[in-house]
């Protein structure tokens, strides 16, 4: 993906750079301090219980276990099965198996998150089970919007220039995009008002660069990875790197050109080997400072670098049963560690501090769902990794929650049709699949897709059988309000009728399956770095940081933002003080300290890296 230059035609690719880091590191906060501070010491460690079993909460057990050996832990875990949103689900289809992802399907390995990620891959000896998809594979270079009855292809390699100027002076989808990057660049728009602390993403894009490219593009780009409304979703949180490029340069664009490399951009040319992992992150852009850190302890480990270059020339990632093996390779190690032990259908149902002789200690009230029996247990600490509003809904007496700003998240729900076809060849076009804008007219998408994407383009070698699997998603903001969803059978006719009318597909699917995922994707409102802020104070001041948090709620809603936040908030609980990187010594992590205390930076050098 090119830089800027003064060259107009470059102008979309320019906005799909500031828009790629969704793809690459959604969300955010990352840019802000993420302090460690020596809060306990081992010993004062003796039972943790871990809160929900989705990825963040068995990585959370996972590195709770290797750091604090000797400590009991207890993982509670609602439902019947493990994973959370992680669900790969193998079918028989008469000739042979094929794999459904009922919630995540990839990780892309191009950005600080991505190495943890690739650090656990490797503890979990998942090296030979990676099925990479190339950066040149059809699926990589070609990505689609729908708009505004048809397939648009979106500039980029794999095509000539000649194509894409074309492209984008000929589609619908990218009328005032050009005038508005290059005013932008130039910056002949409005400044930023004085005050301003956050706005929607559409605001910020509409301001900056017009609202075509707020509407037809970036709402695409946010119904693929958030599900959401543009116009209701934090700039500051989402978008921190153009939101802050624009406080310093006066310009996105003009701020993007000037740095040697972008970081978090993802592009092409940049992958997080240990010999160019300096050069990724240390160009005049600032690296925020645990990300420092990060990268230095991983150059520490040379073994992992081993890794990251059987993924380096991919463009997203998976394992050959699925994403899920990720949390059915964690659920095994735990199993096997005798000071862990995992309590299936257990509900929280309040927690509160109590002090004791032998110092404070949370006591949970646990409810058996099936027995609906209660009991009440102590632990001296809890890292809850269920969402920010239920956790807010257990938390104080007579309905008032002293953790009032994490109400302020709400979630939306989406549904996911996973249909495969025995016809190997039925796909109109081939790439990764395509999204669908807000702006698309209501006859053209009464059923409220948000996308379509080509797993059998996505991701080569996971079936057994040839043929052709898509997934269809459906519902996210657009359901906004409803208290009745369609069934199983509605949501399969609905599928299959978008396929039809978007991409002119009649057969009948050899294997259908429908999930209706409620509340899976929190939306990260206007504020959202005010309200985390709040909560870190009211956690700390209620807790006395006995309890943590971590979670799609809060820092990220990707899989590699997840398992980021469950290695630092269990390294949290005993971390020293990384000394020369921070200011500040304060006791009582929260999870949220990311978002407290304003925002410190550093421009690393090799040996900060851990470079020789």
């Amino acid at each position: 993906m090119p830089i800027l230059s003064s060259n107009p035609r470059v102008a979309v690719n320019i906005l799909d750079l500031l828009l790629r880091q969704c793809y690459t590191n959604p969300a955010c906060g990352r840019h802000a301090q993420r302090s460690y501070y020596a809060t306990d010491s081992r010993s004062h460690i003796t039972d943790v219980a871990v809160l929900g079993g989705g990825i963040t909460g068995l990585a959370s057990a996972y590195y709770l276990s290797r750091i604090v050996p000797d400590a009991n832990i207890t993982l509670f875990e609602a439902s019947s099965r493990l994973g959370g949103w992680l669900h790969s689900k193998e079918v028989d289809v008469g000739t042979g198996k094929v794999v459904f992802e009922q919630g995540p399907r990839n990780l892309r390995p191009t950005n600080p998150n991505g190495l943890v990620t690739l650090d656990l891959v490797h503890d979990l000896g998942l090296e030979d089970r990676i099925l990479m998809t190339s950066e040149n594979s059809v699926a990589a270079q070609n990505r689609f919007v729908y708009y505004p009855d048809h397939l648009v292809r979106m500039p980029g390699p794999g095509t000539s220039l000649f194509s894409n100027v074309i492209n984008l002076l000929s589609e619908p989808v990218f009328k005032g995009v050009i005038w508005g990057c290059m005013k932008e660049y130039y910056k002949a728009v409005p400044e930023r008002p004085d005050g301003l602390d956050d706005e929607s993403i559409g605001s910020f894009i509409s301001r900056r660069f017009g609202s075509g490219s707020a509407d037809n593009l970036a709402s695409a780009i946010i119904h693929g990875i958030y599900a959401g409304d543009i116009y209701n979703l934090s700039a500051r949180t989402i978008l921190p790197g153009p939101w802050e490029t624009e406080l310093t340069n006066g310009s996105v664009l003009q701020g993007i050109e000037s740095q040697r490399r972008p970081v978090y951009s993802g592009s092409s040319d940049v992958n997080l080997t240990k010999d160019n992992l300096n050069k990724s992150f240390s160009g005049r852009r600032p690296v925020a400072a645990d990300d420092v850190a990060l990268i230095k302890r991983f150059n520490s480990r040379p073994e992992i670098s081993d890794t990251v270059k059987a993924v380096k020339a991919s463009s997203v990632f998976t394992f050959k049963g699925g994403i899920g093996e990720l949390a059915n390779s964690l659920e095994a190690k735990l199993l096997k560690n005798r000071r862990v032990v995992i309590q299936m259908q257990s509900r929280a149902e309040n927690l509160e501090l109590r002090p004791q002789e032998t110092g404070s200690k949370i006591r949970l009230k646990v409810e058996d769902i099936p027995s609906k029996e209660t009991r009440d247990l102590d632990f001296t600490h809890i890292i809850s990794t269920i969402a920010g509003s239920n956790l807010a809904s257990i938390v104080g007496s007579n309905g008032y929650s002293g953790l009032s700003s994490l109400q302020k998240t709400k979630s939306v729900t989406v549904m996911v049709v996973n249909l495969f076809f025995s016809n190997p060849a039925i796909l109109p076009v081939h790439g990764f699949g395509y999204l669908i804008p807000r702006t698309v007219p209501f006859k053209q998408n009464p059923e409220r897709a948000l996308g379509v994407v080509f797993d059998s383009d996505a991701t080569i070698g996971q079936d057994e059988v040839p043929g052709t699997k898509v997934t269809v998603m459906l519902g996210g903001h657009w359901w906004d309000g409803w208290t009745d969803y369609p069934d199983e059978e509605e949501g399969a006719s609905m599928a299959k009728t978008i396929l039809q009318r978007h991409l002119g597909i009649t057969e009948t699917p050899r294997a259908i399956r429908v999930s209706l995922q409620r509340d899976c994707i929190p939306q990260y409102p206007v504020g959202h770095q005010k309200n985390m802020e709040d909560a870190s104070h009211q956690l700390k001041r209620m807790f006395q940081g006995r309890l943590r948090v971590a979670g799609n709620s809060y820092t990220g809603v990707g899989l590699n933002d997840c398992v980021r936040a469950a290695k630092d908030v269990a390294e949290g609980l005993v971390l020293e003080r990384v000394e020369g990187l921070f200011e500040r010594w304060e006791p009582g992590l929260t999870g949220l300290e990311s978002f407290v205390g304003g925002k410190k930076y550093l421009w690393p050098t090799k040996k900060q890296l851990g470079e020789a």
